[in-house]
């Protein structure tokens, strides 16, 4: 497991191009016939993945926890975004289609991942935080999620979002996650950004071309950077940053928080204007 540590937003104002992709962006996401993970200190969260290729893998504790089991003292959101397979959670399979999410509970011991077809995978996308209570684990298909559709063609950001895990759909102790689609011809997510002192956010984009890029911007927001990502990559937000997109084509993307508040709507907003 790599473990991050966040830089504050003085040293993240004087970093290089590098050094920003180097603490925020995680590209070790997807590998087939692993279970990748990288633990940041913002909120304590592990974002990971795990892509069974012919065979079983089973998703298990590591040093930097020490814990029994992975969900002993954790919470975890699931959502695939390949080919059709299945999660295994302490004997129950759960199928699960592109798109469908998966809220795991704290206390769930055994959870095994596998595939349909071993040559055209499914691509399980992890997002985990720790957890104060007990939840059912709770499976959403695409279907059951709540959609709500935002943006305009005329501001190139029309778009759907589905809230997955979130109070209206699954009981958790501070996890909320679902995933947005932009409709074709339309490039820009969260815009006009915001931010959320009471809560950071993974993004993790997907769906995205080999020859397409999306521009992630962060920062303070009168002091932006932006993070150039691919397919299956992630970025790592902290409470005091923007989170916004523009990419070269339209694309999908997985959006995960964690912190005190999971109000969907409980965010600051900013003029246009007030981004530098």
């Amino acid at each position: 497991m790599e473990v991050r540590y966040s830089p504050d937003p003085v040293r993240f104002s004087r970093m290089t191009t590098q050094e920003v992709m180097d603490n925020f962006l995680v590209h070790s996401l997807f590998t087939p016939n692993e279970i990748a993970m990288v633990y940041s200190d913002v909120d304590r969260a592990i974002v990971g993945s795990a892509v069974p290729a012919g065979q079983a893998l089973s998703l298990t504790s590591a040093d930097e926890l020490r814990a029994d089991f992975f969900c002993q003292r954790r919470e975890l959101g699931i959502l695939n975004i390949g080919q059709a397979g299945a999660v295994t959670i302490d004997g129950r399979e759960y199928k699960m289609a592109k798109c469908d999410c998966l809220y795991v509970g704290r206390g769930s011991k055994k959870i095994e991942f596998v595939s349909d077809d071993s040559n055209d995978t499914a691509k399980f996308y992890l997002l985990s935080y720790p957890a104060h209570a007990e939840h059912p684990t709770v499976h959403i298909k695409k279907s059951q999620s709540t959609p709500v559709e935002l943006g305009s063609m005329e501001e190139s950001n029309k778009r759907t979002i589905y809230k997955c895990i979130h109070p209206d759909n699954a009981e958790s102790c501070q996890l909320v996650m679902g995933f947005t689609v932009l409709e074709p011809g339309c490039v820009w997510n969260t815009m006009p950004a915001h931010t959320h002192e009471r809560r950071m956010e993974v993004y993790m984009y997907f769906d995205v071309s080999d020859a397409a890029r999306v521009f992630h911007f962060m920062g303070k927001p009168d002091e932006t950077r932006h993070i150039s990502v691919a397919d299956g990559q992630a970025v790592i937000s902290p409470s005091w940053s923007i989170h916004s997109g523009v990419g070269t084509a339209a694309y999908t993307f997985c959006w995960g928080m964690g912190g005190e508040n999971q109000s969907f709507d409980d965010m600051d907003h900013l003029k246009i204007s007030d981004i530098k």
